[in-house]
């Protein structure tokens, strides 16, 4: 008799419990609503053809003095949002693979290896995941120090962006 009471006693704590702290045990789908978070950095158009503008004495003087092309050098890479999902997965999942934690992605201007037939290389830009190494964040040091990251050793980068139309357009395009 001792042991069905408690039993019983068990079973309705366990259901109180259950019914307090497991708000989807009803069936109903919850659904989450994707909130969209402004980034920092975000730019108005104005001030992205001022940057583009502003660029224009560099790029001119690297066009002129350097790559002999006629209609000039690269202004611009495009690459398409599956390109770009796809490659964050990609790094990331490298990154786990190499001990890192990935933080985000480094953008470094580069330039095609000369060709015979087209003369000097275009720009390019490519991007570089970066990440710290993954350890434990626990500390007995009572300040907290955020590590910033740096290029991941051996992470794979992503290029092969599409030229901008013509190569030597400005902002916008």
């Amino acid at each position: 008799m001792k042991n069905v009471s408690l039993l019983i006693i068990g079973a309705i704590i366990g259901a109180f419990t259950t019914y307090y702290f497991c708000p989807n045990c009803l069936g109903e789908v919850e659904t989450l609503s994707a909130t969209i978070v402004k980034p920092s950095g975000i730019i108005t158009p104005k001030h992205a053809g001022t940057l583009d503008q502003a660029f224009n004495s560099r790029h001119e003087l690297i066009s002129d003095s350097i790559v002999k092309r006629t209609g000039g050098d690269n202004r611009s890479s495009w690459y398409s949002l599956t390109d770009i999902n796809n490659y964050i997965k990609y790094a990331d999942s490298q990154a786990t693979s190499l001990g890192y934690k990935m933080d985000g992605l480094r953008v470094y201007l580069g330039a095609h290896a000369d060709n015979p037939k087209m003369g000097v290389g275009y720009t390019t830009l490519f991007f570089i995941p970066t990440g710290v190494p993954a350890r434990s964040e626990g500390s007995s040091i009572p300040f907290i120090f955020k590590r910033k990251g740096g290029d991941i050793p051996g992470g794979d980068g992503l290029n092969e962006g599409s030229n901008g139309y013509p190569p030597s357009a400005n902002y916008p395009q």
